[in-house]
């Protein structure tokens, strides 16, 4: 299949995964038609797309893909400059870290729409010793493997991104005595690419959703 083909991504405004894809989308230039759904009233048309009902899917002429990893490492494969690295060991701990960042991406989740302070305040811990374990593991410069991006950065940022909005919403900083992560949370959300990975009223969409939820973060 030629690279040339129309690239569609179906996707959920609020979506971290879908954002994953996105992020990898801009980075490598590719270009792409983003299009809109609402995951609590699923369009017939996309319900036949995606398996598992979920966002995001990649439309790439007439063939189909889900789940963003795949989605980002065909991304990465069908064009030039890839990030993957080619060594069979890096590679699949690269593939552990973003599964491992999955587990991270759903307990924060958990904490945004928890709906009191002790439902909170568990998934907070849960959080805070899951990002314990990525400081001890990420690069002491740079992106998460030192110099060069990865698409474990394209999963990470998308929790940078939450992470501000918890601490703006007064949820406190997650990263308070994580000075690595702290560092890579600056160098991501800074990138053009990842600022322009959601859309522009982002946070205001995120609090009424939370609002909508119930969330302690917006009570």
């Amino acid at each position: 299949m030629s690279a040339q083909q129309a690239i569609e991504l179906i996707s959920f405004k609020l979506c971290p995964f879908v954002q994953r894809s996105v992020i990898t989308l801009n980075k490598k230039g590719i270009d792409y038609k983003i299009t809109y759904i609402d995951l609590a009233d699923k369009p017939d048309w996309f319900l036949k797309l995606s398996p598992l009902g979920k966002v995001p899917v990649l439309k790439h002429g007439d063939e189909v893909l889900f789940e963003s990893a795949v989605i980002n490492e065909y991304l990465d494969e069908i064009t030039a400059k890839q990030i993957m690295p080619t060594l069979p060991l890096q590679k699949a701990k690269d593939r552990a870290w973003t599964e491992y960042l999955s587990q991270v991406t759903m307990n924060q989740y958990m904490l945004m729409v928890a709906k009191d302070q002790e439902a909170y305040e568990v998934q907070k811990l849960a959080l805070i010793e899951k990002l314990q374990r990525l400081e001890s593991t990420v690069a002491d410069n740079g992106y998460f493997n030192g110099e060069l991006f990865s698409l474990v950065d394209s999963a990470f940022a998308p929790v940078f991104t939450r992470l501000q909005i918890v601490k703006k919403l007064n949820g406190g900083d997650l990263l308070t005595g994580l000075p690595k992560l702290q560092k890579l949370s600056l160098l991501l959300t800074e990138k053009e690419y990842v600022k322009n990975s959601v859309v522009s009223d982002f946070e205001q969409i995120m609090e009424v959703y939370l609002g909508k939820n119930e969330s302690v973060l917006v009570a």
